[in-house]
């Protein structure tokens, strides 16, 4: 097996950089299957040997490209929870984290679609989308926390709560039903995380 250098001098980690970037993004318009590592080192300006000096394969590529898709796609949810402050008004905070969900999916469509169909089939993708899972969870409820707001069960109601966002905002950007009113179906997930989190 060939051995695989860990980029030291700024020259190199700039390289390494360039390679994860162009892996981005033409992961993101062509999909993982559809893109060689050939196609990646043209994007990134280096030779395919070089590639080879820094990933085993293209697989190792997308670990790291995973990374910088969890770092861009998830910065706006985490600027709303940033912003929370008491007294907490929750019929403002859940338009703005529904509004932050469809908005992180519509613009990471593609992206998105490529790491979930692999979460399930590579294990460190999903053991990514795990460690996602749960630092959103940790993060908003020290959100809350630090805003005032305590429960017994808070865990448990923002894991619940950021599921019923997830799974709205697919419906919203890549299910798209015809026999769903959108604005009928917001009201009532609204609705409901408004209830569950009002006392």
């Amino acid at each position: 097996m060939e051995t695989i250098r860990t980029p030291k001098q700024q020259r190199a980690i700039e390289t390494k950089n360039r390679i994860i970037r162009a892996g981005y993004e033409l992961f993101a318009q062509k999909g993982y299957y559809n893109t060689n590592t050939a196609e990646i080192a043209k994007q990134a300006g280096v030779s395919t040997g070089i590639v080879y000096g820094y990933f085993h394969d293209k697989r190792d590529i997308l670990v790291d490209v995973l990374d910088i898709y969890i770092e861009q796609a998830f910065a706006p949810i985490f600027a709303v929870l940033d912003h929370f402050v008491a007294p907490l008004d929750f019929a403002l905070i859940i338009p703005q984290v529904l509004d932050a969900a469809v908005a992180v999916h519509r613009e990471n469509a593609a992206m998105h679609e490529t790491l979930h169909a692999l979460s399930s089939t590579d294990k460190a993708v999903g053991d990514k989308f795990m460690a996602l899972e749960e630092e959103v969870t940790r993060r908003m409820a020290e959100a809350l926390r630090k805003a005032g707001y305590e429960d017994s069960a808070l865990f448990e109601k923002v894991h619940w709560a950021m599921d019923s966002v997830q799974s709205f905002a697919h419906e919203c950007v890549y299910d798209q039903h015809a026999y769903i009113d959108y604005s009928v179906l917001r009201r009532i997930e609204e609705t409901a995380i408004f209830n569950v989190f009002q006392r």
